[in-house]
């Protein structure tokens, strides 16, 4: 590559990164301020309402890409991408400064998920923006490989944020870092927007849009050019279902689903959870390097549907043989112990969102209590009929969970995974096969996307596929899935969802898609990029 590029590549990831570092600060360290944003008296509810303000982010990205996606065909790819980091940067450094619950009441929760939303819509027109910017500055046989830079800043981003918050937890003792210290990664934000800006006004516009600008080509309506006008609302269609939803549930999987997995499900420590999963990030990372690289050479498409076919097949097995390897006590204890919950099924209920209106019944109690232990069980219909926990030849009725525990105590039950029992090599290895599913969907995704669309629309067109599928088809992976297994009483069930989801990507991409790395994108016109036209 030339200087040029690389600057280009560099000044665009780096940015994007702070982005993400940004982004990520709020999930690490939602357990450290929740209580104090929220009503006090109880903590749980107060960080279930922290989450739920963290997921608000999620859903209005598709927003963010609608806005701002629209400003860079209009205005430029440059103009934009330094009013996101901008956007983004500002509101994460006013976390930092914002006043408690105890100072303003109810003002502080509003103003929380105020810039929560804010960041969300920043970083819904990010990511188009760095894509586009990177893959129409790139040669034509080089954009898989420029673009895959693009591709690691999430990951890079998460590993800033966990760094500069060690560092202030390190620096302070617990109840300081608790009371205030937990502010100093939201205010340092404000050096790296700094630094962003600075070198971002050093770019320039892409030739492309500077030459269809010059030309007088631009959309004067990119919206309604992208959404709803044959055929380009139908390639935004099939880039969602059957791409971008794929990969972004192959994603949220493998990082995040794995890593709850390994918390709340196998009773793994964090801190050694946080670190099988950091590893195989770190050793993950270079991979969309190369298979950017390769996807210039063999085809995008090819390598995103492999990933989304080899994740539906192997998902259940993997976490199988993740169970054994981290929680090998766990594993005895399921095979030798069937459990059951018996109760009146008009009483048993899923509550995906809980709050005020919850109404917890008994069994909604003891599922829930059983869940929480990682464990699958049956479910026996007693109408009428006190709720009743059968383990073996051991019968609890009525919920009393200190009865209910030491029911699970008797037969053997671990409350937690043995770190001198931990098959490490395996568990590693099972995270980095799933790590390596991430690689293969995401890294050819951007110049996928880039590919798919002519230059006038490119950015508008391009960002809304991305975020509907990664903000909510991604986003709502780690909820969606715990509802299944809450559900079911299955541990295992909730891999459905990214199971069907990776496989209807499978099938529409087969079916209505053709590959694009050798798409011209500087054509106006555009190309068809479906096997239908």
């Amino acid at each position: 590559m030339t200087k040029d590029e690389k600057f280009v590549i560099f000044a665009s990831s780096l940015g994007t990164v702070f982005e993400w570092y940004d982004f990520y600060l709020y999930a690490t360290l939602a357990p450290f301020f929740a209580a104090l944003f929220f009503p006090p008296g109880n903590d749980t509810a107060a960080l279930l309402s922290a989450f739920a303000t963290y997921a608000a982010g999620f859903l209005v990205r598709p927003f963010g890409a609608l806005v701002f996606g629209r400003i860079g065909d209009l205005v430029g790819r440059k103009y934009t991408f330094l009013v996101t980091i901008f956007v983004m940067g500002g509101a994460t450094f006013l976390v930092g400064l914002l006043p408690t619950f105890d100072t303003i009441g109810w003002a502080a929760p509003l103003l929380l998920v105020g810039l929560r939303l804010i960041q969300g819509l920043a970083l819904g027109g990010e990511y188009g923006g760095a894509a586009t910017y990177v893959a129409e500055h790139a040669r034509p046989r080089n954009r898989g490989f420029a673009t895959s830079f693009i591709q690691t800043t999430a990951t890079l981003g998460f590993f800033l944020a966990l760094l500069v918050i060690g560092i202030a937890r390190l620096a302070m003792d617990a109840d300081s870092f608790a009371s205030w210290g937990w502010r100093i990664p939201f205010v340092v934000s404000l050096a790296l927007l700094v630094l962003s800006i600075w070198i971002r006004l050093r770019l320039n516009e892409t030739p492309i849009f500077q030459r269809m600008k010059e030309e007088g080509k631009g959309s004067k309506a990119p919206l309604t050019e992208s959404f709803f006008r044959w055929p380009n609302n139908k390639y935004v269609m099939l880039a969602l279902l059957g791409a971008t939803a794929g990969q972004g549930v192959v994603w949220y999987t493998g990082q995040f689903y794995a890593l709850f997995f390994l918390q709340i499900t196998l009773q793994l420590d964090y801190v050694l959870a946080y670190m099988l999963v950091g590893l195989s990030l770190l050793v993950g990372t270079p991979l969309f390097i190369a298979f950017g690289w390769l996807s210039d050479r063999v085809g995008r498409l090819k390598i995103i549907l492999l990933g989304c076919l080899l994740a539906a097949a192997t998902y259940i097995p993997l976490f199988q043989v993740l169970t054994q390897a981290v929680n090998p006590d766990l594993a005895a204890f399921q095979a030798r112990s069937t459990i059951t919950i018996s109760a009146d099924r008009t009483d048993c209920r899923v509550h995906v969102f809980v709050g005020p209106w919850s109404d917890f019944s008994d069994c909604d109690r003891a599922q829930d209590f059983v869940t929480k232990r990682g464990v699958s069980f049956q479910k026996a219909d007693a109408p009428g009929g006190p709720v009743t926990l059968i383990i073996g030849d051991t019968r609890v009725e009525g919920w009393d969970q200190p009865r209910w525990e030491a029911a699970f105590a008797t037969a053997g039950y671990p409350p937690y995974a043995d770190p001198a029992k931990v098959d490490w090599v395996m568990a590693e290895l099972v995270l980095l096969v799933m790590v390596l599913y991430v690689v293969m969907v995401y890294a050819p995704m951007a110049a996928f996307l880039v590919e798919m669309f002519p230059t006038r629309i490119r950015y508008t067109s391009m960002s809304l596929p991305y975020h509907i599928g990664n903000g909510w088809f991604g986003g709502m992976l780690p909820l969606l899935a715990t509802a299944i297994v809450a559900s079911t009483g299955d541990i295992y069930a909730g891999l459905w969802y990214p199971i069907a989801v990776a496989g209807m990507t499978v099938l529409v991409g087969a079916i209505f898609l053709r590959d694009t790395k050798d798409v011209d994108i500087a054509t106006e016109s555009g190309v068809d990029i479906s096997r239908r036209g």
